[in-house]
């Protein structure tokens, strides 16, 4: 019988510029587990990523441009907000009322560029996404590994909605370790048909599993070990989830 495990890190205080984060996972780690496993996961928010690598912004010193004042006028949001987001974005797809979705930098569909002043401490700060999440990932299970000698997969997940369905899930920002996309396509199902175009979001479903234990609030897990994955396909990042522009079929 296939079972996996998700158990949420104890004890990670507020993550603070310029913090081990390898270090304070490592620590949270031996707490709940004595030997980590090769195909185990560790699925990370974004939020505490960022903290560490000190992506914070002050509003009050953001110069704000008429784009981002005309903007703001619509969706009724902050126009220093507005600037921050246009900064980390190359396109505005859709403007409104409370909503900015944008292509970020990095290609992520994404409301407000995943520019957040959730669990950020200040009033006027904010917090920005990691510059490089798939290096960031690839960074941090390095580290880890030399703290708890085994190499395991890391994954960084941060919330996001969806076009069509109401709701949040989390999605996978960066992974290393792990195949973040696994191609099906050439196997057989059951009854011996090719599959023709079956592409596993595997990251993603990493990251939204762990989503349910380290919850959307006040719940202070931010760090979720998963265990008991098995996979074959070779290591691939999470930058390959992203679809090129050139297939997308709805611009």
């Amino acid at each position: 019988m296939r079972a996996l495990s998700l158990t949420a890190l104890p004890d990670i205080d507020e993550i603070r510029p310029g913090d081990d984060l390898a270090a304070i996972l490592a620590s949270a780690l031996t707490k709940i587990i004595a030997h980590l496993q090769s195909h185990d996961v560790l699925v990370v928010a974004q939020k505490i990523v960022s903290k560490a690598e000190d992506r914070y912004v002050d509003l009050d010193a953001v110069q704000v441009t008429p784009r981002a004042v005309e903007l703001g006028a619509l969706t009724g949001k902050d126009p220093r907000l507005v600037e921050l987001i246009l900064g980390e974005s190359v396109e505005v797809l859709r403007a409104k009322a409370d909503v900015l979705i944008v292509r970020h930098r990095l290609g992520f569909v994404m409301a407000n560029a995943g520019v957040d002043r959730s669990n950020v401490v200040g009033a006027n700060r904010v917090l920005l996404l990691p510059q490089d999440p798939d290096g960031s990932a690839a960074r941090l299970r390095s580290a880890l590994a030399a703290h708890v000698g085994t190499e395991i997969g890391v994954v960084i997940s941060d919330s996001c909605g969806r076009a069509w369905r109401r709701g949040v899930t989390n999605v996978a920002l960066g992974a290393s370790g792990l195949p973040a996309l696994v191609d099906r396509r050439g196997e057989r199902d059951r009854n011996g048909r090719k599959l023709q175009i079956t592409e596993v979001a595997f990251a993603d479903q990493l990251a939204s599993a762990a989503g349910l234990v380290m919850g959307e609030g006040a719940e202070g897990y931010p760090a979720v070990l998963v265990s008991g994955l098995c996979w074959k396909a070779a290591s691939v990042p999470a930058s390959t989830l992203i679809r090129p522009l050139q297939d997308d079929l709805f611009r």
